[in-house]
């Protein structure tokens, strides 16, 4: 019996496991770095250890420390999570060698897949179908497209896709780099890239006595740098032929290496209808709650039952209706993805929707980890339903503090392409992200109106009225690179509002205004932190639009100090510079879009390129520099 677990993980899904452990009886263990000290995920455990440092390297990549605290917590079992070393065989081997029980795989299974190319041998073996492998140094223009992938690790590190044959080379150069870089193994490999493919899963659970549930599929086809970003079970649009081929291919794959516990494979099933295994994850996944929600079960219970030795039950229980998952990210889609760091002061969504998260309302999103903030997950009868369900929730949900992925989401899932299982496909953002992250510039004036009628009421003990006529008043907004000048004038004969004719003031509070547009009432509701100030509102019937804004309120008088060199380029983040682009030096001349130089923040790589054609006339960082937001990265003089 199990009666303590010390979770070798943070954020999300150690809040998760802890659940799970506080319904089951079970006391809970939490680590943490520096960084992490007053995190959600260390308040919610019974009990606590401090991991020195904020770097994953020196925090939750030390096995030696995790099974160290393991001990000193008086924890008997250690749950990985995912991410981190969850998938590493050593760390198994060390927690089972420290008398501790491991709550995944064995060692040997996960050493079977942990290497990309040593798992398709053995898939191979086991007669799972696979893509033929290519040979780089032989490739040719009838191989293309490509994809080069690193053989160690995951969540889109060190992968690249290839169409031209002259940037092989250089693109398994990148690839093994960022290889090394995250998993200390520069292994990469070629394959054919499957245009139009659809990326499909297999939950799986072993026990120890021969029993094996393959609990249904899951669709991760819609990614973003080859990173899920919206998931849903079961996968829709598949013939009973291939969901029999894909059970039946899991099976064996599971039983090839002696399986148990809980894990998924994964596949690529081409336009034909042909699956091809991918690889298998030897842990929990991230969008393990779809599986959940449709078969009704507890994933994380089961894999302690399974550790404590007990048997399945011979069949697993039948799915049930259409769950859809979509994570939510500090990350702003239109700019190159571009992870967002800050505090998060509200993240609430309305009821009827499952709410996994790692943060809570007035964390700070740091640079040092994913900048996942939740994971947000429908269920209904119908996939219609469940989608239209999820849509609604994240149209409705408040989130006030960095730019987030939220509209994207809501965008997508309302997509015709999305909408229409037969059109999914991995290719889903390169076709359609302009579409999907275009600025909706109409709506954003109404919302800072609001805005700016409430923070006249808070600063007038006359509720923003005047009974004595009166010049107009202005107030000053930027978003998303517009600024908004708002001039009004309130008076006993109501709002007069430049460029905004017929729209009537109907209330009006320091945190709530209801105005009359288009014939249409709307309340908005206003919150304002510092200079930053949110506005949100029901959407707007029949539109697409956001139903909510954020907006910085600017001072009457800019500070003519705040200035930049022209063609300099500031970090848009906090980070590491980890590489420069090979040769390059101050008095270069380079073309517009010139890779220059790489940062590394929250796991990702983001590509610095020069604004415009020039001479580079300055380049004060290099590989190893730490930045924080704006600082001078480089200047291009046109």
């Amino acid at each position: 019996m199990i009666r303590s677990v010390l979770v070798a993980n943070r954020g999300e899904i150690a809040r998760r496991v802890f659940r799970t452990c506080r319904e089951l009886g079970i006391s809970t263990v939490a680590v943490h770095s520096d960084a992490d000290a007053g995190a959600p995920h260390v308040r919610e455990a019974d009990t606590a250890v401090r991991l020195p440092g904020d770097a994953p390297a020196d925090t939750y990549l030390r096995g030696d420390l995790l099974v160290r605290a393991a001990r000193a917590a008086g924890a008997d079992a250690i749950h990985p999570g995912y991410g981190f070393l969850s998938e590493n065989a050593g760390f198994a081997t060390a927690v089972a060698d420290a008398g501790l029980v491991w709550i995944g795989p064995p060692p040997a299974a996960i050493e079977a897949m942990a290497s990309k190319t040593r798992a398709k041998e053995l898939m191979a073996e086991a007669g799972v179908p696979l893509p033929a492998p290519v040979d780089p140094g032989k490739a040719t223009e009838a191989d293309l497209p490509l994809l080069v992938k690193a053989a160690a690790g995951g969540g889109g590190r060190g992968m690249r896709m290839v169409t031209e044959l002259d940037a092989l080379e250089e693109e398994l150069k990148a690839a093994a780099a960022e290889a090394a870089s995250a998993f200390g193994d520069g292994e990469v490999f070629v394959e054919p890239y499957l245009v139009g493919a659809r990326h499909v899963e297999v939950q799986i659970l072993a026990d120890g006595h021969g029993t094996v549930w393959t609990l249904g599929t899951r669709d991760c086809s819609l990614q973003r740098r080859h990173q899920k970003v919206i998931e849903e079970a079961p996968a829709p649009g598949l013939s009973e032929e291939l969901r029999a081929t894909l059970h039946e291919a899991a099976d064996r794959a599971a039983r090839a290496i002696g399986y148990r516990g809980a894990g998924t494979v994964e596949f690529l099933v081409d336009r034909t209808g042909r699956a091809y295994f991918l690889e298998m994850n030897t842990r929990l996944q991230v969008e393990h709650p779809v599986t959940e929600a449709v078969h009704r079960l507890d994933l994380v219970a089961l894999q302690l039952s399974v550790a404590e030795g007990r048997p399945l039950d011979p069949t697993p229980p039948p799915p049930h209706g259409h769950a859809v998952e979509a994570r939510l990210y500090a990350e702003d889609p239109a700019a190159d993805w571009q992870p967002q760091t800050g505090t998060l002061h509200r993240l609430a969504l309305p009821d009827g929707v499952r709410l996994d998260s790692g943060v809570t309302d007035g964390d700070t999103i740091g640079v040092h980890y994913d900048p996942m903030l939740a994971k947000v997950i429908a269920w209904a009868p119908s996939r219609d339903e469940a989608v239209r369900k999820l849509a609604g929730a994240l149209e409705r949900a408040t989130l006030h503090g960095p730019a987030t992925n939220r509209e994207l989401l809501v965008r997508s899932l309302r997509h015709p392409e999305f909408t229409d299982p037969g059109a999914l496909d991995t290719g889903f953002y390169d076709r359609n992200l302009t579409e999907l992250t275009r600025s909706d510039t109409d709506a954003a004036p109404l919302f800072a109106l609001a805005a700016a009628l409430a923070d006249a009421h808070g600063r007038s003990r006359f509720g923003g009225f005047r009974n004595v006529p009166s010049g107009p008043q202005a107030k000053t907004y930027a978003s998303g690179g517009t600024e908004h000048t708002i001039r009004y004038r309130l008076g006993r004969d109501g709002l007069h509002a430049e460029d905004f004719p017929g729209v009537r003031l109907l209330a009006l509070g320091p945190d709530a205004v209801v105005l009359e547009a288009g014939g249409l009432r709307r309340p908005f509701t206003v919150t304002r932190y510092g200079d930053r100030v949110h506005v949100d509102a029901p959407p707007a019937p029949g539109t697409t639009t956001p139903a909510s804004h954020a907006f910085t309120a600017l001072p009457r008088f800019p500070d003519p100090t705040a200035r930049t060199e022209p063609g300099s380029l500031l970090a848009p983040m906090p980070g590491t510079v980890v590489r420069i682009a090979t040769g390059l030096t101050e008095g270069d001349q380079v073309t517009a879009g010139q890779p220059l130089l790489w940062l590394e923040a929250m796991k990702m790589e983001h590509k610095i390129t020069a604004p415009a054609a020039g001479t580079l006339t300055s380049l004060p960082v290099h590989t190893g520099t730490q930045v924080e937001v704006g600082t001078l990265l480089a200047v291009v003089t046109d």
